[in-house]
């Protein structure tokens, strides 16, 4: 059985990806903040709870990889799904920080381990909101890991949209919904696309078996 490990699978785009490799019949562990996540977050609910039961958790400080590198044993696949779009600098919380090192001090890791596949989420555009250094930290972190020794897949999607979705407010989340339900409006729209969540989550999975090493946002939207 193939074991993936998802950095930030407590999160909005890292419990898609969690809930989809399960019930594709992955090993799935997650390491977070967070931990296991509860039902009673949005988007979760009760029937949830089988997934979620078979998910191994791990909470810790990603910035600690002793407290967490152990769940990198055995693992065939790390995906980083671990973001931010707005900073808090009194508690560490900057982009450079949480969207950069955090990936890069992980990828580091991985190579240590012997992980043979690296899946980065990334961004094609500044999250609605977020200053421009969202996305640079996103860029530095893909110039640092890209010469480590696994396969790299990196996917750029442009606005992610979903329940439970923390980044931007629920007017914008609903707006993002709406256009890209319009004819032939979101193909147009290039990279500032908005993508659902579960879509985003199952073309992560797709990569897997993929010999494409970049995915944008087009790719991602027609897959």
């Amino acid at each position: 059985m193939t074991k993936l490990l998802v950095v930030g699978g407590s999160g909005f785009l890292g419990r898609e990806i969690c809930r989809e490799a399960v019930g594709d019949g992955y090993a799935v562990r997650s390491v977070s903040r967070g931990g296991r996540p509860s039902t009673d977050l949005p988007g979760l609910h009760q029937h949830d709870a089988q997934w979620i039961d078979d998910v191994e958790w791990t909470s810790a400080d990603l910035f600690s990889p002793h407290t967490w590198r152990d769940r990198l044993r055995g693992c065939d696949i790390v995906v980083h799904a671990v973001g931010t779009a707005h900073e808090s600098p009194t508690d560490g919380v900057t982009f450079e920080r949480i969207n950069g090192d955090s990936a890069i001090l992980t990828a580091l890791e991985a190579e240590r381990a012997g992980v043979e596949q690296f899946v980065f989420l990334s961004s094609a555009v500044n999250y609605p909101t977020a200053r421009r250094e969202y996305l640079r930290s996103k860029r530095r972190a893909e110039r640092a890991i890209s010469d480590l020794n696994f396969d790299l897949t990196v996917l750029r999607p442009g606005p992610v949209y979903g329940p439970g979705q923390p980044h931007f407010p629920g007017v914008l989340n609903e707006l993002c919904r709406v256009v890209d339900r319009l004819p032939a409006v979101p193909e147009r729209l290039g990279d500032v696309r908005p993508l659902p969540v579960a879509h985003v989550a199952r073309v992560t999975l797709d990569s897997f078996a993929s010999d494409r090493r970049l995915l944008t946002t087009e790719d991602i939207a027609d897959a």
